[in-house]
C-alpha cells in the first residue's frame, strides 16, 4: 500500500506542474517573481498553504515550491539564472507526457539519483511534523531561503530601474561602461537619436579601435526583437564598429539568433546581465555613480 502524500508534497506537485507549465507557455523563461506571483493569481491555495512562517515570515506554498525547485534542478527539468527560471527541453518533454503526480515522483528520482551521484546526504522523506518536513535536509533549506532572498533582493532592483525614465536608465549605461573602463564620448540627447544611444572608445581621445556603438531601450515588460537588432547593424557603418544593445527587459529567441548571424559583432545585455554587470563593477564607480543604482552588499552562510 503506498505512502498517502504529505501536505508540503501535495503543495510541490500542484505547484512545480503549473510553473513548468508556465515556463513552457512562455517561451521557456520567466523571472522567478512573475512566476510566484502568476501561481498566487491564478491557483488556489487554503489557509494551510497560505500560513505565513513565523521566522521567515515568507508564506508556505511558496517556501514549498522554491524548496522543491531545487529537486527539479537536479532531476534537470529546471534552471535558474540570475531570477529567472528556465525550463530545459527534458522540462517541456517530461511536462507533455506526465501527470502533476508523476511529474513529482520523476524529480524525487531525479534528485535522489544526483544525491546518489555527488554522496550526499540523503533526504529523508518520511512520515514528519509538516514544519520539519522542508528543515529535514539543512543544505537544501538553506539554498531554499537564500533562493527566496534573492527573488526579493533582484525584485528590489528591478522596481527601482523599472521606475527610471528612459533618459535616466541610458545614463545608467553610460556610468557602467565608464566603470568598465571604456571612454564614452557621446550620450544621446532627448529627441531621435538615429539609432544610436552612446558612443564609446577603448582611449580618451577615441583614436584605437573599435568604435563602440550602444543601443539602449528602456522596455522592461517587453521582448527586444530580430528588427531592432538589424536596425543596430544598419548603424554600424565602419568595418571595426562593435555593436551593444542594452535592455532593461529581454531579448527573444529571434533577436538572439540574430545577433549571432550578425556580420558586425553585436553583444546583447539583457536586464539581468546588466545587474550582474553592474554589482560586479559597482566598487570602482565613484560615489556620484553609485547613487544612481545602490547596492548593499549581504553575505549568508555558504554550503561546502
Amino acid at each position: 500500500m503506498s505512502k498517502k502524500p504529505s501536505k508540503s508534497q501535495l503543495i510541490a506537485t500542484k505547484t512545480i506542474y503549473a510553473t513548468l507549465q508556465l515556463l513552457k507557455d512562455n517561451d521557456g523563461e520567466m523571472r522567478g517573481k512573475e512566476v510566484v506571483d502568476h501561481l498566487r493569481e491564478n491557483l488556489e491555495f487554503n489557509d494551510y498553504e497560505k500560513h505565513i512562517y513565523e521566522k521567515t515570515g515568507y508564506v508556505r506554498w511558496e517556501s514549498v515550491l522554491h524548496f522543491y525547485t531545487i529537486d527539479a534542478m537536479k532531476a534537470g527539468f529546471l534552471r535558474k539564472n540570475k531570477g529567472t527560471w528556465i525550463i530545459t527541453s527534458e522540462g517541456e518533454k517530461v511536462i507533455e507526457e506526465n501527470s502533476p503526480e508523476e511529474i513529482y515522483n520523476l524529480i524525487s528520482k531525479g534528485y535522489k539519483k544526483w544525491e546518489a551521484a555527488n554522496k550526499k546526504e540523503k533526504k529523508e522523506l518520511q512520515e514528519l511534523d509538516e514544519d520539519e518536513e522542508l528543515e529535514v535536509n539543512f543544505t537544501q533549506q538553506q539554498k531554499s531561503i537564500i533562493d527566496q532572498v534573492e527573488a526579493d533582493a533582484s525584485s528590489g532592483i528591478r522596481d527601482y530601474i523599472i521606475n527610471k525614465n528612459p533618459y535616466e536608465f541610458q545614463d545608467l549605461v553610460g556610468a557602467l561602461l565608464e566603470a568598465m573602463g571604456y571612454h564614452v564620448s557621446s550620450i544621446a540627447e532627448r529627441g531621435p537619436d538615429g539609432g544610436i544611444d552612446i558612443i564609446a572608445y577603448t582611449d580618451p581621445l577615441g583614436t584605437k579601435q573599435p568604435r563602440i556603438i550602444v543601443q539602449v531601450k528602456h522596455k522592461p515588460e517587453s521582448a527586444i526583437s530580430s528588427d531592432e537588432i538589424q536596425k543596430l547593424s544598419g548603424t554600424l557603418k565602419r568595418n571595426s564598429d562593435v555593436g551593444i544593445f542594452v535592455t532593461s527587459g529581454r531579448f527573444s529567441k529571434p533577436s538572439r539568433r540574430e545577433s549571432l548571424m550578425s556580420r558586425e559583432h553585436i553583444e546583447l545585455i539583457d536586464f539581468d546581465r546588466f545587474v550582474e554587470l553592474w554589482q560586479e563593477y559597482y566598487p570602482k564607480m565613484d560615489d556620484d555613480k553609485k547613487s544612481l543604482l545602490p547596492l548593499h552588499p549581504v553575505y549568508f552562510l555558504g554550503t561546502n
